[in-house]
């Protein structure tokens, strides 16, 4: 008899562990076993809790609960207390036991909710892993109210596989979440490299952060002297900027992850979060910093604790990371623009000096030796110095007005060239493959490229003619000028670049990706070449700071 007892329980071990390998998600799986197990040892009816150390349970799966427990789409299982949790909580269910009464079916027969088919009592068996309880599986029948101490066994054991399933289970969708999470954390991250303008990179990021991750809040947080100021913030699919501006020592773990520049996160200290995000229960956060300064503090809220898991944090220290790392060469690209800026206003400070501040000295000279000479043919060619002088003088000031306001773009980077080919005295053929529109600062470092280009042409080349090629692709654009004038040695190059202004133009390719060359022999001409990367536009998302080609 024992032999057929032990065979059976056997049996049904191995029925619900081969049930328990067949899902990997935890509520499926759980209602499949329980089944499984209702149905291999006869018993009427069960339920199972998942419940924590703290106060809180959720009933995962239900099966032919009588109608008194089952109303109301089943409210007794889901609110209250009752003797079984209580013990759980209370740290004195280690094992299976016979539970005496059951508060919930009490409750059911109290308040009338409906019939309970005579089950009174049932047995209860604490799920556990290790270390950690996960839950309870309670199972019953009618006129049921002890269980032997075989039964006992068998639902401990059963328990037990239940138990190291749902760990395993976890641990799977953990993993899973992690992987999804570092795959968002790639596409955030190589979308800041593409975002080169610090004054939007703070918005931009918080957006995408918001629409790549399932946190319910994005903020930004930037510092203001002792306080943080919510810059940005990203809350079910808007984007908006509050401007609210918050001492650190009241920011809970905002405020820590400032003062201490390491990631934090906590549920403690939200009173003042919660004036902002009503239903806050916990947040993230992570210090944005460059290597001399304390920028701020990216932060996430969720309406739940257990939804903020252990890969999250991780996660977020790497979006600080790559953050202030982008910001670092956001500012340091900045800070490049500003010195390229000097070095612009010192060149044309030179070729003022060189050009037009000579020209004009050679005109006071001549005007004033011209008022001392009689009529006839000396003062003639006088008159006629002092013209061409003016004449040169006012080509060569046009020329430097033009570099510093490009006028004319709006018409596009070609039209604008051409017209000013033509101010310069030469004659510009064009030519252009493809059409799109360019972001403004690429168009920018083109017409400034293709100015001194043609520049370059009418006062050294020793011709009237040029040819421009525009060729723009998917992911570069291409900017050609050449001339058949006379051209120059290799060896002359380095002698010729503050002339020839080539170090503006290769800066200036360089400062947006891209490479400039100079190919030029004497006799045969000199090609300026400019390639320019650009990015594929994202619809809606496309950079607003954009002109035609």
């Amino acid at each position: 008899m024992a032999g057929g007892i032990r065979e059976r329980q056997w049996e049904t071990l191995r029925t619900i562990a081969e049930t328990l390998n067949q899902s990997t998600e935890v509520r499926p799986m759980l209602q499949s076993v329980l089944e499984e197990l209702l149905e291999v040892t006869g018993l009427a009816t069960g339920w199972i809790f998942l419940a924590g150390d703290r106060m809180e349970f959720e009933p995962v799966a239900v099966h032919r609960l009588p109608p008194g427990l089952s109303v109301d789409d089943y409210r007794p299982m889901c609110q209250g207390s009752c003797w079984c949790l209580n013990r759980f909580w209370e740290g004195r269910l280690k094992e299976a036991a016979n539970i005496i009464e059951c508060k919930r079916l009490e409750d059911a027969v109290k308040h009338g909710w409906g019939d309970t088919q005579g089950i009174t009592h049932h047995a209860t068996v604490p799920l556990i892993t290790g270390e950690e309880r996960i839950g309870l599986l309670n199972v019953a029948s009618p006129g049921k109210e002890s269980f032997s101490g075989d039964e006992l066994a068998l639902l401990e054991a059963v328990a037990y596989q239940i138990g190291t399933a749902v760990q395993k289970t976890r641990l799977i969708q953990v993993q899973r979440q992690r992987a999804e999470q570092y795959a968002r954390l790639d596409e955030v991250s190589r979308f800041l490299w593409t975002v080169g303008d610090l004054e939007t990179l703070s918005w931009q990021v918080v957006r995408e952060v918001g629409r790549q991750f399932r946190w319910p809040w994005v903020g930004m947080w930037t510092c203001e002297g002792e306080r943080l100021k919510l810059a940005f913030l990203y809350s079910r699919g808007n984007c908006s900027e509050p401007g609210v501006s918050i001492p650190v020592d009241k920011l809970g773990p905002i405020g820590e992850a400032f003062s201490g520049q390491r990631a934090v996160t906590g549920e403690k200290g939200l009173e003042v979060i919660r004036i902002l995000w009503s239903d806050c229960e916990k947040v993230a956060a992570v210090p944005i910093s460059t290597q001399n300064r304390r920028i701020g503090v990216l932060s996430v809220g969720i309406s739940c604790s257990n939804d903020l898991g252990g890969g999250d944090l991780p996660v977020m220290t790497a979006l600080g990371e790559h953050l202030s790392l982008a910001m670092e060469k956001a500012m340091l690209e900045e800070e490049r623009k500003r010195l390229t800026l000097v070095e612009e206003r010192n060149r044309l400070a030179r070729d003022l000096h060189d050009s037009v501040n000579q020209k004009l000295f050679s005109l006071s000279l001549s005007a004033h030796a011209a008022k001392d000479l009689p009529s006839g043919e000396l003062l003639r060619e006088t008159l006629e110095d002092i013209h061409h002088l003016s004449h040169d003088a006012l080509k060569e000031m046009r020329s430097l007005i033009w570099q510093l306001r490009p006028a004319g773009l709006e018409e596009g980077v070609v039209t604008a060239l051409r017209k000013y080919g033509r101010e310069q005295g030469l004659i510009v053929e064009d030519e252009v493959e493809g059409v799109r529109e360019l972001p403004r600062r690429v168009e920018e470092a083109l017409w400034r490229i293709g100015q001194e280009a043609l520049n370059n042409i009418s006062r050294h080349a020793g011709t009237d003619r040029a040819h421009l090629s525009l060729k723009v692709g998917k992911r570069e654009i291409r900017l050609e000028i050449t001339d058949h004038g006379c051209g120059f040695s290799r060896e002359s190059v380095r002698r010729k670049k503050r002339s020839l202004g080539l170090s503006s133009m290769k800066e200036r390719a360089e400062l947006l990706g891209g490479t400039f060359t100079l190919e030029s022999r004497p006799a045969q001409g000199t090609v300026c070449r400019a390639v320019i990367p650009i990015e594929e536009r994202r619809g809606r998302d496309a950079d607003p700071d954009s002109a035609r080609g």
